[in-house]
């Protein structure tokens, strides 16, 4: 498959501190990567600088192979998206959140694809109605999925997004996730302190103190 996106010898300093040293990085188009490691060791550090939140110090980063400077920031993000750890849910309702995605693209919103996305995760229809400040923490995460998704971005960037989230919500984003990255071009890069879930992934890479130390599935 093709290179979709490209890390040559990144890097990242904050406040002269190093946080990641040298990053050698080729993800292919459809893969489902989890990257794991220590707190602390740069894995966050690393998907922020891919989801464009924060940018390189040294190296090079392409995307689709364009360098990253090349995009229009926009364009990016509408092709790259990035889910907190904690869920960030805005307005009143959960339909404020999932219709926001339509109105940034100038198109009505489909209350249909909406109803089917929530049903898919065993939330029903009424949910669209529901105010934010009546979700449960893993309701809000599931909320925050489907609006990162439902226009299919190119690349999935997950930070810890199951980390605060009882064992039953946890299996039923894990199995969404699967269920959505089966159906193909879909490319996941995931952050993850749960060795389970970061099993699930074809693919890995270990990040300590900065840097790649093992790589797994390549």
């Amino acid at each position: 498959m093709s290179t979709i996106i490209e890390l040559d010898g990144l890097s990242y300093k904050a406040s002269d501190k190093v946080i990641l040293s040298d990053i050698d990085l080729n993800v292919s188009k459809g893969d489902f990567l989890s990257i794991t490691g220590p707190s602390g060791s740069g894995k966050s550090t690393l998907l922020k600088i891919v989801a464009s939140l924060l940018s390189k110090s040294s190296g090079s980063f392409y995307f689709e192979g364009k360098a990253i400077e090349e995009i229009d920031p926009v364009t990016y993000r509408k092709a790259v998206s990035y889910c907190f750890q904690s869920p960030v849910l805005f307005g009143e309702t959960v339909s404020d959140n999932l219709s926001f995605p339509f109105k940034i693209r100038n198109v009505d919103f489909d209350k249909d694809r909406a109803e089917k996305m929530l049903a898919s995760v065993g939330l029903e229809p009424i949910y669209l109605d529901k105010k934010i400040t009546e979700l449960s923490g893993g309701e809000k995460q599931r909320v925050a999925l489907i609006r990162n998704i439902i226009f299919t971005p190119k690349v999935l960037l997950l930070d810890e997004v199951t980390s605060a989230l009882d064992e039953e919500n946890r299996k039923i984003i894990w199995k969404w996730l699967h269920s959505i990255y089966d159906a193909g071009d879909l490319t996941i890069l995931m952050v993850s302190h749960n060795q389970e879930e970061a099993q699930l992934a074809p693919h890995s890479i270990e990040i300590k103190n900065g840097k790649i130390t093992e790589r797994r599935g390549f």
